[in-house]
Formats: C-alpha cells, structure tokens, sequence
C-alpha cells in the first residue's frame, strides 16, 4: 500500500489520546477507534506512521498492533487472556531447572533465583522450583495472588505481558519488566540462559542467531510499550 497521508500527529482525545493522519483519527484493526492512555504511547503509534516511506510495510507496527490487541481483544476478554497469563506461571521456565550440581544449574540459580525471589517479596507469595521437566503445580495461594496483581493491571498492559510472557516463557520475567529501571535486554537475556548454554557447549548457527535476534528486538517494543502506557497521564 502506498502511503496516503502526509502526517502523524498526536492528540488529545476524550478519554485518552490518539494518532490522527491529517487530521483524521485513526482506527483500529477491528474498527474501533483507537484511544490509547497516555501521550507517551500515542508518540511511539506515531513514530511508525511517520517512519514509513512512500510503500507502507505493515509488519513494522508493532505499537499498533499492541494497542490494537489491548482494544480489539484484551478489554472484551479480560478473563480469558488474565488465563493465558497465569499458564506462563504455572510452567514458568524460572522454575524449571537442571539438576542441582550441574554447571547449568549454578548458572540458572545465579541468573534466575534473584528474579524469582523479588516476585515473590512483591507478591508475598511462593514459587516451587524444579529439577528436570515433570510439572509440578504452582501453590494456589502464589497463583491467586498473581491473578490479584493482573486484574489491576491496564488492558494495554496486559498486551505487554503478553507479549514478553510468550517470548520469555515466563510471567515471572514479564511482571520484572514492569518494575522501575527494569533492563529488559538482561531480562530476555537470563530467561535464554538455558539456550546460551547450549551454544556455548556445542556452538550456534546463523538462523539460530536470527531468530534470537528477532525475539530480543520483539521483547524489548512490547517493553518500551509497557513502559509508555504506564507513564502518567498528562
């Protein structure tokens, strides 16, 4: 599609803030219009209007995407992506580890026990920790209290954590992007520790680092957009 609109501005609207293309507000996927909740995330929607070129490349807005999720699928189902969520809990990869005495067990413990033990200072909760892969269910109380935690959050929000939780196979790591000076690239980095040492024992290749790559550039918008629409209003 050729670009049709000459520019991005960002607006105040009743209830919030939206882009508008010469003056026109804009839409979501499933037509809605699209309000956001601070001025913050109304500029990254429209930094990728304004960076397009004479073609529009559709795969290059992923803020849009973010807040077209919020509207269009998060806030008519609330409960339903809050269970999506609370799954990345109960198999949190923080909590799987290798045998205690391997290398890569002192590894995750060192990478991995921190983060699992503030989430559960903040949240006055439990976490069980296992060796190997056999599942082990997440203590009641631990999960009741992280529902309480995503129920108070934002529909934007919860598009964030849904997007980091689903590339960190973690909602343990998603909830630690949310805190202040949060480093969201040491974050994806400690929840691969398992892959980085792989590579290290037996070496990586160039679709592995592309993939990794395009993973890490994906956690760190969904960040910046969790960061953006938890900004006060203005």
């Amino acid at each position: 599609m050729k670009r049709f609109y000459k520019e991005a501005s960002t607006d105040r609207v009743a209830h919030g803030w939206q882009v508008h293309l010469d003056g026109r507000g804009i839409r979501t996927q499933g037509g809605s219009q699209q309000v956001v909740p601070t001025e913050a995330t109304a500029r990254l929607l429209a930094s990728e209007w304004d960076a397009q070129g004479e073609e529009i490349d559709p795969k290059s807005f992923v803020f849009r995407d973010l807040a077209d999720l919020a509207i269009d699928t998060i806030a008519p189902e609330r409960e339903a992506t809050i269970a999506k969520l609370l799954a990345y809990a109960e198999t949190d990869t923080l909590c799987y580890r290798a045998e205690p005495g391997e290398a890569l067990f002192e590894r995750q413990e060192a990478l991995w026990e921190p983060l699992v033990t503030a989430c559960e200072a903040q949240h006055t909760a439990r976490f069980e920790r296992i060796s190997g892969i056999i599942h082990r269910p997440q203590p009641a109380a631990t999960m009741a209290a992280l529902r309480k935690r995503l129920e108070g959050e934002s529909d934007f929000t919860l598009a964030a954590l849904l997007t980091l939780a689903s590339l960190a196979a973690s909602l343990i790591a998603a909830l630690a992007v949310l805190e202040d000076n949060a480093d969201a690239e040491q974050l994806f980095s400690a929840t691969n520790a398992e892959e980085d040492w792989q590579a290290e024992l037996w070496g990586s290749d160039w679709e592995a680092e592309q993939v990794r790559a395009l993973r890490l550039a994906a956690f760190l918008k969904a960040a910046e957009f969790a960061e953006a629409v938890r900004e006060p209003a203005e």
